[in-house]
């Protein structure tokens, strides 16, 4: 009866779909910033691809009220990372992880379709930079009670032009308004002068024009890759990203030895 019982319970063990596909752990944390107007189930699809492949990931809630407070949230998210940290910003969140990244535990940064200031620069100050012919901005409405949102008629095509229609109607509806001060607030660190950066140039964008993706990821020395995609990346090039960011790791690794 003992040997059968122990049988049993091998081919159960052995039966346990997922156990053969199961991915060592890595010895990196991953913490993902979301940008602004959404929150961070934007990154739902990139955290699965990643968590499977046996990395640690955090997903930051960012407030988007103020600069400092979204860097607050970002280093409690580090804090509580296991390992040393890849650390990952899309659009507004580039500002975040440039001031975050300044600690420690961060060993590399990616920048997916973000802003990657200097010191001194702001959202504002950034965005003053011309579009070059043929490219946009984000269509944003007018400030209200001290806070940005982008205009709801216009934000499929601008955010997330290849994404489901269903997915960015209901996106534009539950906009997360951003706050006028995390805008205009300026870096005074800026961790990608000292920390291996990647850059991810989304050049189907309308939010943050490619043109200004490719000046910022040219000054900070970063690795740069370029997907034919909207800004909202994330979401439709789910996979892409994570290699992206794993790539991200492997500059981690090779530079620490």
């Amino acid at each position: 009866m003992i040997r059968l019982a122990s049988a049993l319970a091998l081919s159960v063990l052995a039966a346990t779909p997922g156990r053969a596909d199961a991915q060592p752990a890595k010895s990196t944390s991953i913490v993902l910033v979301h940008g602004a107007f959404v929150d961070g189930s934007g990154w739902q699809a990139v955290y699965d691809l990643l968590s499977k492949d046996g990395y640690e990931v955090l997903v930051v809630q960012n407030p988007t009220i103020s600069l400092e407070g979204d860097v607050a949230a970002t280093e409690r998210a580090i804090q509580a990372a296991k390992y040393p940290v890849v650390l990952v910003g899309h659009s507004y969140g580039g500002m975040v992880i440039t001031q975050a990244g300044d600690n420690p535990k961060v060993r590399s940064l990616a920048y997916v379709a973000a802003f990657a200031p200097d010191a001194g620069e702001s959202v504002e100050s950034l965005n003053e930079r011309p579009a070059a012919a043929g490219e946009s901005k984000a269509p944003l409405l007018p400030p209200r009670d001290g806070y940005l949102v982008v205009d709801p008629g216009k934000f499929p095509s601008a955010f997330a032009a290849d994404v489901s229609p269903e997915i960015t109607r209901f996106m534009a509806i539950a906009q997360v308004p951003w706050g006028l001060q995390a805008v205009t607030t300026k870096i005074s660190k800026v961790a990608w002068k000292v920390k291996p950066t990647s850059f991810m140039v989304t050049a189907n964008d309308h939010m943050i024009p490619p043109s200004a993706q490719r000046m910022m990821a040219e000054r900070s020395g970063a690795q740069t890759v370029e997907i034919k995609s909207s800004h909202a990346v994330m979401l439709s090039h789910p996979q892409a990203v994570a290699a992206f960011v794993k790539a991200a790791d492997r500059t981690l690794t090779s530079s620490a030895n």
